[in-house]
């Protein structure tokens, strides 16, 4: 038996990045996908594993299988979430397997995008753009059909790219970084609007925290103003430290040994379009250490 479940455990280690790739994408969340896995594994023991021809696929499947699930029970928890809602990012320098197969549907924006999918369109999305898996096997995965598969797919690329613009290069978006919190810290209303495109959007993530925006704020100017609204006291003793948050530049807050949020944002031709403020501690456990 010890061999058995070392055999076992060996097996599962192999893929256990891949499974988590899969979860994180699907449910947007560390801890959950870390639950989720760990729920994987715990089947995997259970299982008459002389019955599975190719593990890798088998604990695919399984963790496919229950993030659609927990897909539609956590949106429902996230009916009462205060404010709006943003994925939990993920340090990628410290954890490279998780862009190492295709840096695909990992993206802050895209997953925020991705959380109007179905269930069904996620996972299709997620494992066609993300693992390039072949239609036949995720029709297999999903108990569907190639065809249902292919117009899966479809629908999610149309809905992704539809709401997706192309975006600057990441050196490029790092700087504009710097220069956005530069400007904000010194309330610089004029130098703030000229680096945002005529329809920016500032979404910030407390889940009802106090001082954190409860609402998206939308247009060039009012960014601007709310911004600047808070240049006067938020500041004080703040600290930028450079990471990267799913394979995308983005800036840790400090003040002093507390962690206050991560900024990202995104950026095209016409200027910064998202700014995503991650100001809910129970996110930022990526980062904490």
């Amino acid at each position: 038996m010890g061999v058995e479940l070392d055999e076992a455990a060996a097996a599962f280690q192999e893929v256990r990045p891949r499974l988590f790739g899969i979860a994180y994408r699907m449910l947007g969340s560390v801890g959950e996908a870390d639950d989720l896995v760990q729920d994987v594994w715990l089947r995997w023991q259970g299982t008459d594993r002389d019955e599975v021809r190719n593990p890798g696929a088998f604990l695919a499947t399984v963790t496919t299988r229950l993030a659609v699930n927990e897909l539609r029970s956590a949106r429902v928890r996230r009916e009462t979430y205060v404010g709006p809602w943003l994925p939990e990012p993920v340090d990628t320098a410290a954890d490279p397997f998780l862009g190492a197969e295709r840096g695909e549907a990992l993206e802050l924006a895209v997953l925020t995008l991705m959380e109007k999918l179905t269930p069904p369109e996620r996972a299709a999305y997620v494992l066609r753009e993300a693992f390039d898996y072949p239609y036949a096997e995720i029709a297999v995965i999903l108990r569907s059909t190639e065809p249902a598969v292919r117009q899966l797919v479809s629908r999610a690329r149309k809905h992704v790219a539809g709401e997706r613009k192309a975006e600057v290069p990441a050196e490029a978006q790092r700087r504009l970084l710097a220069t956005f919190l530069d400007a904000a810290r010194d309330g610089e209303l004029a130098a703030l609007e000229k680096l945002f495109a005529a329809d920016v959007a500032s979404v910030s993530d407390g889940n009802g925290a106090r001082n954190v925006s409860r609402l998206v704020v939308t247009g060039a100017e009012r960014v601007a103003r709310f911004v600047t609204a808070f240049s006067s006291w938020y500041w004080t003793g703040v600290t930028f430290g450079q990471v990267t948050a799913n394979g995308r530049p983005g800036v840790l807050l400090r003040r002093g040994d507390q962690l206050l949020g991560l900024v990202t944002l995104t950026a095209t031709a016409d200027g910064v379009d998202r700014l995503l403020w991650q100001m809910n501690p129970a996110k930022l456990r990526s980062y904490a250490g």
